[in-house]
């Protein structure tokens, strides 16, 4: 019985190897890899610093930038990246500033954001793309100009956070102390936010601007529980991604499933597979 299941998984594995010979398949991981460093780097400032919300706000709001990008005829990254920096700037300043109602004036926003790219793409001419796409992902359709596009974006988010890494961390843990010390808290707060939206960007083309969010966050969360520092936190959380974007690629592959919704659900089957286990730990007295 073992020998026939090692010799089932041993043909599915030689059979998702012998997808690598298209080219879309090779985009995908490549766009699976970029996705996993910029999710498990940024996505652990996300889940620290406690600005889910604010980030899946930033998400659903970019739909506004894809309506822009197409009405326009503006490229589908210029369009989209520009709209999200442009709302995640103001979001920011209103979590800063209006503290108590921040939340409201987020689903405002989030709101508008989403209500104005239907609107406009509803009003471009001869507009004929699959909405589905943007709102779940097409990973197995991300051409070379995007991969490069996301490379960029991706490698200018990691030196920026290994740039100010030590000023993040104090940061994120205890602002007051990051104020005594005179680190331009306000700033890296703004850059941060600004790397989130960016991050949204890169990240739609692979799991969809609907469950981004979950891709930033459910590694990171997973991560953090066994995790004694933030810099092993966000190497977790990568090496976590792109498990997680492997896994969801293959069974999308093999059962022939949406690629993001795939991506999403295995990330979550092992939230909650580890949420298990730490309440069994509990139960049995293990710490």
């Amino acid at each position: 019985m073992g020998s026939l299941i090692g010799f089932y998984a041993f043909t599915r594995i030689i059979n998702m190897l012998e997808a690598l010979q298209f080219e879309f398949m090779r985009n995908a991981l490549w766009a699976g890899l970029i996705v996993s460093l910029t999710c498990g780097v940024i996505g652990t400032f996300v889940v620290v610093n406690r600005i889910v919300f604010l980030s899946g706000g930033i998400a659903h709001a970019a739909y506004g930038g894809i309506g822009i990008a197409f009405f326009f005829g503006l490229p589908y990254m210029l369009g989209t990246l520009g709209f999200s920096l442009l709302i995640a700037m103001v979001m920011a300043a209103i979590t800063l500033k209006v503290k108590n109602r921040s939340d409201t004036i987020i689903g405002v926003l989030w709101a508008i954001g989403m209500a104005l790219g239907v609107i406009l793409l509803d009003l471009t001419p001869g507009y004929n793309v699959d909405l589905m796409s943007y709102l779940f992902g097409s990973i197995l359709a991300v051409p070379r100009s995007d991969l490069l596009l996301m490379f960029v974006m991706s490698s200018l988010i990691l030196l920026t956070v290994w740039y100010f890494y030590n000023d993040f961390l104090v940061m994120s843990y205890d602002i007051e102390f990051a104020q005594i010390r005179g680190i331009p808290v306000r700033f890296l707060y703004f850059l941060l936010i600004g790397m989130v939206a960016i991050s949204v960007v890169i990240t739609i083309r692979v799991v969809g601007l609907i469950l981004v969010i979950a891709l930033l966050t459910i590694p990171p969360c997973i991560a953090e529980k066994y995790s004694k520092s933030l810099f092993k936190m966000m190497l977790l959380s990568i090496g976590l991604s792109f498990l997680f974007t492997i896994v969801g690629l293959w069974l999308s592959y093999y059962f022939n499933l949406t690629a993001g919704a795939t991506i999403i659900m295995t990330a979550g089957t092992a939230f909650f597979i580890s949420t298990i286990i730490d309440r069994l730990r509990f139960a049995w007295g293990k710490p």
